[in-house]
């Protein structure tokens, strides 16, 4: 894996630092990722996001969604059942425990989870701000300048 020097992003730039710091944890992690549990990422709209989690073997109880500090946390931990008397002859499906971590871009918002079929599905959508949203501007005739100007002497 090819390591990639940050330090002249750093010098040569102000306020990106959140990329910056997000580039260097991508790139620096020597530990290949985890695979468990599988999960899809997929574009429903222009501004709205569906992550589906394979979570098969969980209960709504054993699953934890938060966001907290700009990152999607899902979380599972199965509670041990002791009195279980159970034998396996073969135990195919996972149900250890797990965290995954999902960056939010920024204005993106967690509109909901909902769990059906052993699948956990979580909704976000991307709300930018009115003041970042293109907007168009009028451009003035140099005839209604002149008017406007007359006008304000003519009451004056």
């Amino acid at each position: 894996m090819r390591n990639f020097d940050m330090a002249p992003l750093y010098r040569a730039t102000v306020g990106f630092d959140q990329i910056a710091d997000m580039m260097d944890r991508v790139l620096s992690s020597d530990i290949s990722q985890p695979t468990y549990p599988p999960y899809n990422i997929e574009k429903t709209a222009d501004d709205a996001y569906r992550i589906s989690i394979a979570v098969a073997g969980f209960s709504d109880a054993d699953l934890s969604v938060e966001v907290k500090e700009g990152a999607l946390i899902v979380s599972a931990r199965k509670a041990e059942d002791e009195g279980n008397d159970k034998i396996y002859l073969h135990r195919g499906i996972a149900t250890r425990a797990f965290e995954r971590k999902f960056q939010l871009a920024d204005h993106v918002r967690v509109m909901g989870a909902a769990h059906a079929d052993g699948m956990l599905h979580i909704d976000l959508v991307r709300e930018v701000p009115e003041a970042l949203k293109p907007r168009q501007i009028e451009i003035a005739s140099r005839d209604t300048v002149e008017k406007d100007v007359v006008d304000a002497k003519a009451v004056n």
